[in-house]
């Protein structure tokens, strides 16, 4: 099994952060994993990506030039990184900023509104959280439990995160069992 995983937005979103997760995640589940982080001079407002590789045997390289699964936070990163995307790869979009629809078919698309169920959450801050937590619930790539972890080891030092944080994992996850 491997997994290519490219997260991207703009800076500020939590982007490398969602990719930082699925890798501690990854690790605690036993999982080979590659992070390979990428953002422009700027920190907020500007671009950010990362591209996270998880397998069960070593990983040759880091690069993921056909990702399984793209995570498209805003309309650039979709235009920038759709085309990537393997065939019946998965497309997850923030609805909260994103209102166009790719232009394949020969993909899944998952969308979801980062915003408003992070404010379900009570704190807008918590989108990254939804949008991993719906993300590790689709692919199966982690389970709940793996998520929360990986989210405190990524986090560790910011322990008045925790809560917030799972509760937003915990509405990703909620999303997409809603819709199955």
């Amino acid at each position: 099994m491997i997994k290519r995983t490219i997260f991207a937005g703009f800076g500020g979103q939590g982007v490398l952060l969602m990719g930082y997760v699925l890798s501690h995640g990854a690790m605690h589940k036993g999982l080979n994993v590659t992070y390979f982080p990428s953002y422009g001079a700027e920190m907020r407002g500007g671009t950010a990506n990362c591209t996270v590789t998880l397998s069960d045997k070593k990983i040759a390289s880091p690069v993921a030039s056909s990702p399984d699964i793209l995570v498209a936070m805003n309309y650039p990163s979709l235009e920038k990184f759709e085309s990537a995307v393997a065939k019946k790869g998965l497309i997850f979009l923030n609805t909260s900023l994103i209102n166009e629809n790719p232009s394949r078919s020969d993909v899944e698309v998952i969308r979801v509104p980062t915003l408003e169920l992070a404010r379900e959450t009570g704190s807008d801050r918590a989108i990254n959280m939804v949008m991993i937590g719906a993300l590790c619930a689709k692919s199966g790539l982690l389970s709940a439990a793996d998520a929360m972890m990986g989210m405190e080891a990524a986090l560790k030092g910011k322990e008045k995160f925790f809560n917030l944080n799972r509760k937003g994992i915990e509405r990703g996850f909620a999303l997409i069992n809603e819709n199955q």
